[in-house]
């Protein structure tokens, strides 16, 4: 199709086939018999318009997420002066096409595409496209594609937590997960998953650090979840792992995977994980509920709040998860800073957050 070259998506906003179907809707509406023009030819299908040779790149849509080949205007300028250049007529720039805003910054792949075979070959490219797109969405805290992988009905939202050493972030003292399986739920008719009874829920301690680990900044508190399983250092990625591998689905490059990994500051959990040689699935969504809890109070949609000391909240602050439950009413009963509750009560903010009139608070 091209060379590798990179550009800017700035710019890249016209839907190339919308292009092809605005010119015969103008056509049409106008009474223009474009097939009996020296240029008809062009026209005949979409497949003969390709043949202008077409400057393209793949993005998504802000404000739909779906993926696009696109052209630019300069391009669409480039082919109506083709066109009175070679056959002595002028085409007008037509105002009905599909324009998108990109939601991709970093610069894309340009192609050319000259034929259909070229184009169906970068169009079986788009859901990936997608897919990378929606994974960065999701990250990022955009509340449209969180309500809409909870809306879904069918993901398994695993919120996992680990306490470590301060002196020794490699020291995994405790792991704990909660796990709200929404398409097993609401196949047997339950739903909104009501937290205490639906959500599966895990601690382990691990056995080389039992009493040994004590924090002075962040304490942490191993024997306040209750039902605990203590395991050895060894066992811990190999346990971890068997309790990913219930709720992945395959690894594949063109859809999300049923599993969408939780945390609050989910960058350290990522982390230890890593250092355990967990393997997460490249098509695995990731949700920090801290950064998704920010993005609403910069919107606006949490309305007017108060810091710990009182004062009006800073945009752009971050809330610890203790004081997100209190922001979200949550009477907490439980011992934080233990994996265990911590990971139940980040599952149970998320879903505050997403669906704060159908949560029961446990």
């Amino acid at each position: 199709m091209s060379d590798f070259n990179l550009v800017d998506p700035r710019g890249w906003e016209y839907d190339l086939q919308s292009v092809y179907a605005a010119y015969l809707g103008y056509f049409q509406l106008h009474n223009v018999p474009w097939y009996e023009r020296t240029w008809g030819g062009l026209f005949e299908s979409f497949e003969d318009f390709l043949t202008f040779s077409w400057p393209v790149i793949t993005v998504t849509d802000c404000a739909t997420g779906r993926p696009h080949i696109v052209t630019r205007l300069t391009s669409i300028g480039a082919f109506i002066k083709m066109i009175k250049t070679r056959f002595g007529e002028t085409l007008p720039m037509v105002d009905n096409i599909l324009k998108i805003r990109p939601f991709e910054t970093s610069q894309r792949h340009l192609r050319t595409i000259t034929d259909y075979t070229a184009y169906k070959k970068l169009y079986s490219t788009l859901p990936a496209v997608a897919l990378t797109a929606l994974k960065a969405r999701v990250r990022a805290g955009e509340p449209k594609a969180l309500r809409d992988l909870w809306d879904s009905k069918e993901k398994t939202f695993l919120a996992i937590d680990f306490e470590w050493s301060e002196r020794n972030q490699s020291s995994c003292s405790e792991w704990g997960y909660a796990a709200a399986r929404c398409g097993h739920l609401d196949a047997n008719g339950i739903w909104p998953p009501d937290p205490e009874p639906n959500y599966r829920r895990g601690h382990y301690i691990v056995t080389e650090y039992v009493d040994k680990i004590r924090n002075k900044h962040r304490p942490n508190f191993p024997w306040a979840f209750g039902d605990s399983q203590q395991i050895p250092k060894a066992k811990t990625p190999q346990i971890l792992q068997a309790i990913l591998s219930t709720m992945c689905s395959p690894d594949i490059e063109t859809t999300a995977n049923t599993l969408v990994l939780v945390g609050h500051g989910v960058s350290g959990d990522l982390y230890q994980m890593e250092q355990m040689k967990i393997k997460i699935p490249h098509n695995v969504l990731v949700i920090d509920t801290s950064v998704y809890e920010r993005v609403l109070f910069n919107s606006g949609a949490r309305g007017p709040m108060k810091d710990p000391s009182g004062q009006p909240r800073a945009q752009g602050s971050t809330l610890s998860l203790t004081n997100l439950l209190l922001s979200l009413g949550v009477d907490i009963q439980c011992q934080m800073h233990n994996a265990g509750n911590d990971a139940f009560m980040t599952l149970l903010a998320l879903q505050l957050l997403l669906d704060p009139h159908n949560t029961k608070i446990p």
